[in-house]
């Protein structure tokens, strides 16, 4: 019966091995096979042993033909190698996507017996994540690369052009900022001006560049563009920015504190109670024209002030604002009105020596420079035009070197400020009881009472010899007539109708 293991294999090959041999035929080695297959030297036993298993149900006929197939391909592989490049990669890409859906196989595996079994080599997987083709996940992974890559393009430019101010318009900007404003405030009003598109990019910035901690973004009015940079617009809302809204003031000479705070507000540089709140609370330590001066008072600067007119950044600082006052006092009362305050002390000790004073008295009552503004902001409220500003004065230094017969300066002036303005007065308000009302308290009341300017602090500095003791206004020609006794001033006043 036939083998199914021989299948393939020629019939004749297997008749002509089971045929039996003629009788008078000699059964001998095929010599010139033996020596081709490198078998002369093999015995008798082991030829039939191989025989036998040639015959045996266990030999594969199959594999043999696989294996010889293989061989032949490999021989033909090795010869025609240099010859056949390009031919086999293409088969080699048939047969990848031929096998492209079969399980990868062992290259050997056992067969009963522990004899191995060539199979077919592994085939390439062509199939890459989610069971996606190669060709077709790299596609698709540089298509995603690229839309990635567009974004954060994108991204970046815009956040460059808003940053650099790129394709803007050209459009002034005013934006306000106060003392209360912080660095979110700050960044909406930026935002809503149209000063800037993305507030957290500006805060990025902000905080990169340390704004709030220099402190270089200052309360103020600015006039800015919208054509700024970031760079530029925190620069141009510094201190010291040259687009700083600024507003001309004319303080008026002889204006008060408290009338100078209503106008700074009222021109929209500062309130009134800020500039008060810090005369209050401040030190002012380094003016030396300060120095000994009673603080605690939101009006303690009185006199100091100097009256002129003054550029002020819009929504300022107190200190920035009364810094500029105090240095403008202080660069007008220069040496030479230092040096007369010496010189008018001594013309008063000689007054007093006159009138018997000692030299302790003397002493005690030697004039500060206070004391000298003091007597300018009297003269400044009192006197009507600058013709007599120094007669004005002459009377104030009589009454102060003669305080036996005259104690009181009886100055309307200072009981005005002592009422807080009041210009109407009548008998009462003489009696009201402030260190201010010179009808009832001795000497000069405990401070200025305006702040005068300079013709008027010349006056405190050089009054006129007189003996004039009285003055009283004329209000038919708006100025004041001077007399030297009480009698001569109680007639003209009397003449008056008063």
């Amino acid at each position: 019966m036939e083998n199914e293991n021989n299948q393939g294999l020629p019939d004749d090959l297997f008749a002509d091995l089971l045929s039996p041999a003629p009788a008078d035929a000699e059964i001998s080695t095929d010599e010139q096979a033996v020596g081709s297959h490198a078998m002369a030297d093999i015995s008798d036993m082991e030829f039939e042993r191989i025989m036998q298993e040639a015959l045996s149900e266990e030999w594969n006929l199959e594999d043999i033909a696989s294996e010889q197939l293989i061989a032949d391909n490999e021989s033909d592989s090795f010869l025609d190698n240099d010859y056949a490049d390009s031919s086999m990669d293409a088969q080699e890409t048939d047969t990848e996507s031929e096998y492209a859906d079969e399980e990868p196989e062992e290259e050997d595996e056992e067969e009963e017996g522990g004899v191995p079994r060539k199979v077919r080599p592994k085939r390439k997987n062509t199939y890459g994540m989610f069971a996606i083709p190669h060709l077709i996940s790299t596609g698709i992974w540089a298509a995603l690369i690229l839309v990635i890559g567009i974004s954060l393009g994108r991204l970046l430019w815009l956040g460059a052009a808003d940053v650099l101010a790129f394709n803007r318009p050209d459009r002034s900007v005013t934006i306000t900022i106060t003392t209360s404003d912080t660095l979110d405030t700050i960044t909406n009003k930026l935002h809503n001006a149209g000063l800037i598109k993305y507030p957290n990019l500006f805060k990025m910035y902000a905080k990169l560049a340390k704004v709030e901690e220099k402190g270089k973004i200052s309360a103020g009015t600015f006039e800015l563009n919208t054509l700024y940079d970031y760079h530029a617009l925190v620069g141009g809302m510094s201190a010291t920015s040259s687009y700083r809204e600024s507003v001309k003031v004319m303080i008026p000479e002889g204006y008060t504190c408290a009338q100078i705070f209503a106008l700074l507000e009222e021109n929209g540089i500062c309130t009134a109670a800020e500039l008060e709140n810090y005369a209050e609370t401040s030190e002012f330590s380094s003016y030396w024209f300060l120095e000994g001066m009673q603080r605690g008072n939101k009006y303690c600067l009185e006199g100091f002030m100097y009256p002129d007119t003054y550029e002020f950044y819009t929504n300022d600082t107190p200190q920035r604002i009364f810094h500029k006052f105090l240095s403008r006092f202080d660069d007008m009362f220069d040496d030479e009105m230092v040096a007369k305050i010496d010189e008018l002390n001594e013309r008063l000790a000689e007054v007093y020596r006159s009138r018997g004073f000692s030299q302790t008295f003397i002493d005690e009552n030697k004039l500060t420079i206070y004391e000298v503004v003091t007597i300018a902001s009297m003269i400044e409220k009192e006197t009507a035009h600058t013709g007599e500003i120094r007669s004005i004065s002459s009377v104030i230094y009589n009454r102060l070197t003669n305080p036996g017969n005259y104690p009181y300066l009886n100055i309307d002036a200072t009981l005005v400020y002592a009422l807080g303005g009041k210009t109407d007065l009548t008998a009462e308000d003489k009696k009201v009881d402030s260190p201010y009302n010179t009808y009832l308290y001795k000497g000069l009341p405990p401070g200025p009472i305006s702040n005068p300017g300079m013709f008027s602090l010349k006056a405190a500095l050089d009054p006129l010899d007189t003996n004039y003791y009285f003055y009283a206004l004329d209000p038919s020609v708006h100025e004041h007539k001077f007399f030297k006794t009480y009698d001569e001033h109680k007639n003209f006043l009397a003449s008056l109708g008063d």
